[in-house]
């Protein structure tokens, strides 16, 4: 640590050059300041005492981000512009809220790199009917879609302030620890502590090549019955849905939890309205029984009258199949 502090120690600044908040002349602030609280951390374990003003997370979240910075900081060629530095912070702490990591960039006058930038993905101003929250996903992984109707997506937590405020501490710990530990070389204790992340329902994905917190979601697309996997035509649905959302980000506007603790929403890709795509191909039946909105019945009715997907034999309705499995071959239907 005592090599990369003296190698960021400011250059003489001339005297009619203004001060920074830190007091600091401007070029040479935004790094020397961070330098100066990473010192002073080591020391005291102490966080710079105005940062509070910038960021919502504890006092203890707080240090834990800046053990982090510091082993990052041991570890990296010292950073020579403060967009260097900014880079350097923002991947130690990428996994933090996205807004705390914003207020630790703004409390050194760092920029805020691409990858911790604005998302654009904001819910709309009016949301509709019985929508209980917006979703925007990372790309759905194609091993993630389990058949016509349902699959898991990941959210960003640093993307969403709602995930980012809803994250329980201990997986916040779990995280930092894990981090740790791989600078430690540790990757056994690494490896655990990220199969127990996975076990609370988050995961650690590559983004941009960086590490990410995502929640994971289970999602049951709203208003449509896929053939299941063992039906006929089950693999052909399942197919249809990973052309429409494998590899890409969706916007999942959500209702309610099914009894299966699925998510039940309407997807959207790309601007395309995957339900009725599903439906005006002959991919899925109008599960109506559950939704009573009419384009669906209508979007069924043209599929089945122009032979679309399955329509062109005499299909089953999947509710019948699931039926029949459970009373006669006691057969238990996989949930995605």
């Amino acid at each position: 640590m005592g090599n990369i502090l003296r190698s960021l120690q400011p250059q003489q600044q001339q005297q009619q050059e203004p001060l920074d908040p830190h007091g600091l002349a401007p070029d040479a602030a935004a790094i020397a300041a961070l330098t100066r609280d990473l010192g002073s951390f080591e020391s005291s374990s102490m966080v710079p005492e105005g940062l509070g003003q910038h960021v919502t997370s504890s006092k203890k979240a707080q240090i834990n981000w800046y053990k982090c910075i510091l082993e990052a900081y041991r570890n990296a060629t010292p950073p020579r512009t403060p967009a260097e530095a900014a880079q350097l912070v923002a991947t130690a702490l990428n996994w933090i809220p996205r807004v705390d990591l914003e207020g630790i960039l703004e409390f050194y006058n760092f920029p805020i790199p691409t990858s911790a930038a604005a998302s654009s993905n904001q819910l709309p101003r009016a949301l509709p009917d019985g929508v209980q929250f917006v979703l925007n996903t990372l790309p759905v992984n194609a091993k993630c879609i389990g058949d016509g109707d349902g699959f898991t997506a990941y959210v960003a937590v640093m993307d969403d302030p709602r995930e980012s405020e809803n994250v329980p501490q201990k997986v916040y710990e779990m995280v930092t620890e894990r981090t740790q530990a791989r600078i430690r070389r540790d990757y056994d204790r690494a490896d655990t502590l990220r199969s127990t992340i996975d076990e609370a329902g988050y995961k650690i994905i590559i983004r941009s090549g960086s590490e990410i917190l995502a929640r994971k979601y289970r999602i049951r697309m709203r208003g449509i019955d896929a053939p299941e996997l063992k039906m006929p035509y089950g693999k052909e649905s399942k197919d249809a849905l990973v052309k429409l959302i494998g590899g890409k980000s969706s916007r999942i506007y959500v209702y309610e939890q099914d009894q299966f603790g699925r998510y039940v929403g309407d997807i959207y890709c790309d601007s395309v309205f995957i339900q009725e795509q599903m439906l005006k191909n002959g991919h899925a039946w109008y599960f109506k029984n559950y939704d009573s909105r009419r384009e669906f019945l209508e979007w069924e009715r043209k599929a089945r009258a122009a032979c679309q997907g399955f329509w062109l034999n005499n299909p089953e309705k999947p509710w019948d199949w699931r039926r029949d499995e459970r009373n006669g071959r006691h057969i238990t239907t996989e949930v995605y």
